[in-house]
């Protein structure tokens, strides 16, 4: 049956707090607040923000943890209790920096401020109207906000750039609301309408930054407002210089924690539907073809509505599955033919109908798609099949519908759980690429052997310096790729910039192919010249195109650059998680030798390794490698 989730989490919360077993029940709070709204999350969150989060990591020392700072103009606490419940709803883990009072001008621009010694994942410069309105004029005129909201912003994008190029992190900014009591102090509608044009230029202006400046994330507060949330507490905003209102910060902390999840690496990758009653209306096995609900009518359109939301998530690489309890060939047929579906055969990487439990056709899903379930969300109108596969793949994200498909839209989205800060080409050839997968994978079966399969296969494999246009797409590698992770280090696209342009540091970004297509760029490798030595910094692939050989013919190439830069050695570096234990004895298998087993400063708790080259490192002989990583050194010192 479906894990229960509890009416008042907090209140359990505060039990576990008393009996002192909070530390120690921490891994549980992401399923007591699974469907917590946020208003429950947030009372969560209070309790819970009076946690050591160094007593957490002493229980559960592979807890994801983010720092994350807390600045703004007014009074930024009551953000606290929110954020701290939305991390813990992902699993996540929070180590807060909250700014002084109006110090946000302050800590963003020196760099020897606290904000930036605390080294933030993620620091929020929490923006309001306030800022604004406390310097203009009295009396005042749209001309003197105008003057303002320019000052103001400038200041933004020189306090954005210094960011840049001071911390690691992502700094994260806000719309600025409008609220009707300055509007409408104004008494003519000429002058109210001059205002809201002045003041949304300014916010598009502050949404452009994100575009501009890859270090920064920009909240758009204004769907947030459209949902009926209030700007600010009339009480509060005077009071306690708490310029946007409890509500308002709750559903900016969920927006965050949307975020956070990204930065930690967490990002989902595949959406699973079922299709009686999620899909469409009706169950296909009695109500035939004919009487399912899938256009026409309110329910219909409902319905269609759905649809349409998971096939534009798809066009922007997510995968979509279909698991359905039901006979397959009905299934494909209305897929295929029904004149009124939306979502078509070809929108799915893979239709599973059978009378299996779903959990199973899950899991069989995520070995066609190499991909671990963790990355998996499963949306069912059926509280026993979503219990069921939460009692079996806890990892799993599950989201509940129920027999009113107006609200299945919502309830899909307002998780985001398929959020990233942007899309790269190979997100949008996603699902192509993943269809090709499965191809590999049902073509394998008509193997004897996995080496007869690996010959037919024919994997090319090309390695190359990064450029410029790649810089997104590696970073994104680094934030989601959490199996073949060797340091599972998360880099922002800034970050893998100035490392590609560091002196005696590169990487080579690894290609491949084979009969089924291009699998587009599947890799990176981070490399620093370290005297005579070449440093294996990270390296990473995709699950997509794990065993299949490309990661000896890749440190085949790495330790042919450094033997033939005159070097006498390559090490490498492994840090265990929970999730990277595929690649623990990548570096042994291929002839490294372990070196030392204790902490590293620059990685963390982890193993070290050392090739000496005494021995050449053939790439396997069904690969074709193409290794040109000329000038990737340049500039290195001995």
């Amino acid at each position: 049956m479906e894990t229960p989730v509890a009416a008042d989490p907090a209140r359990t919360l505060l039990d576990l707090r008393r009996d002192g077993r909070l530390a120690a029940e921490y891994p549980a709070v992401r399923a007591l607040l699974t469907e917590a709204d946020a208003r429950r999350t947030a009372h969560a969150g209070r309790v819970l923000g009076g946690l050591d989060p160094d007593e957490v990591l002493a229980a559960h020392p592979d807890t994801p943890t983010l720092t994350v700072a807390v600045v703004g103009h007014g009074t930024v606490g009551p953000l606290l209790g929110p954020l701290t419940g939305e991390l813990a709803r992902h699993g996540l883990l929070l180590r807060p920096y909250q700014g002084v009072f109006d110090s946000w001008v302050f800590e963003l621009s020196d760099p020897g401020s606290a904000l930036y010694a605390a080294s933030p994942d993620l620091a929020l410069c929490l923006l309001d109207p306030a800022v604004v309105f406390d310097e203009v004029p009295l009396p005042w005129r749209p001309a003197d906000v105008a003057r303002v909201l320019a000052e103001k912003t400038a200041l933004v994008e020189k306090l954005a750039a210094r960011f840049a190029d001071t911390a690691r992190g992502t700094l994260v900014l806000n719309t600025l609301p409008l609220p009707r009591r300055h509007t409408a102090q104004l008494i003519d509608h000429r002058s109210r309408a001059e205002l809201g044009a002045l003041w949304r230029e300014a916010n598009a202006r502050l949404l452009r930054l994100g575009a501009d400046n890859a270090s920064v994330v920009v909240i758009d507060l204004d769907p947030l407002l459209a949902e009926g949330v209030p700007a600010a507490d009339p009480r509060l905003d005077v009071y306690a210089k708490v310029h946007l209102s409890e509500p308002l910060l709750a559903a900016y902390a969920r927006e965050i924690g949307h975020l956070a999840r990204h930065v930690a690496g967490l990002t989902s990758k595949v959406l699973v539907l079922d299709l009686d009653q999620t899909v469409w209306g009706g169950i296909l096995g009695d109500d035939g073809p004919e009487g399912i609900e899938v256009a026409g009518g309110h329910r219909g359109e409902a319905f269609r509505a759905f649809q349409r939301v998971a096939k534009q998530i798809g066009s922007q690489g997510v995968l979509l599955a279909a698991v359905s309890k039901n006979d397959r060939e009905p299934v494909l047929d209305v897929l295929r033919d029904h004149p009124e579906m939306t979502l078509r055969e070809e929108d799915f990487v893979r239709v599973t109908a059978d009378w299996r439990p779903k959990s199973e056709s899950i899991t069989a899903l995520a070995d066609a798609l190499n991909l671990a379930t963790g990355g998996f969300v499963f949306v069912d109108d059926s509280a026993f099949e979503r219990g069921q596969v939460r009692r079996d793949l806890p990892e799993v994200s599950v989201v509940a519908v129920d027999d009113e498909p107006a609200l299945h839209v919502e309830r899909l989205l307002r998780d985001g759980w398929f959020d990233v800060r942007r899309l790269t080409g190979e997100d949008r050839a996603r699902a192509e690429l993943y269809r090709g997968e499965v191809a590999r994978s049902d073509f394998l079966q008509g193997f004897a052997s996995v080496a007869d399969y690996l010959d037919e296969l024919g994997v090319q494999v090309r390695l190359r310096p990064v450029t410029s246009e790649e810089l997104p797409r590696v970073s994104q590698l680094t934030l989601r790729t959490n199996q073949f992770n060797l340091t599972t280090r998360r880099l922002q696209p800034a970050e893998v910039a100035a490392y590609a342009a560091a002196e005696g540091s590169g990487i080579l970004t690894v290609r491949s192919a084979d009969r089924f297509g291009d699998n587009g760029l599947v890799g990176a490798v981070f490399l620093e010249r370290r005297g005579g030595e070449l440093r294996i910094d990270n390296f990473l692939l995709s699950c997509r195109v794990f065993s299949r050989g490309i990661e000896q013919g890749v440190l085949s190439a790495v330790l042919g650059l450094a033997d033939g830069a005159g070097l006498h050695a390559v090490t490498g570096h492994y840090r265990p998680t929970p999730r990277n234990h595929i690649v623990k004895d990548l570096f042994p298998r291929y002839g490294f030798a372990p070196v030392r087993d204790e902490t590293d400063p620059s990685e963390g708790e982890g193993l070290a390794f050392r090739h000496d080259l005494s021995t050449a490192l053939h790439p396997p002989g069904h690969l074709r490698l193409d290794a040109d990583p000329a000038g990737l050194l340049e500039g290195a010192h001995a």
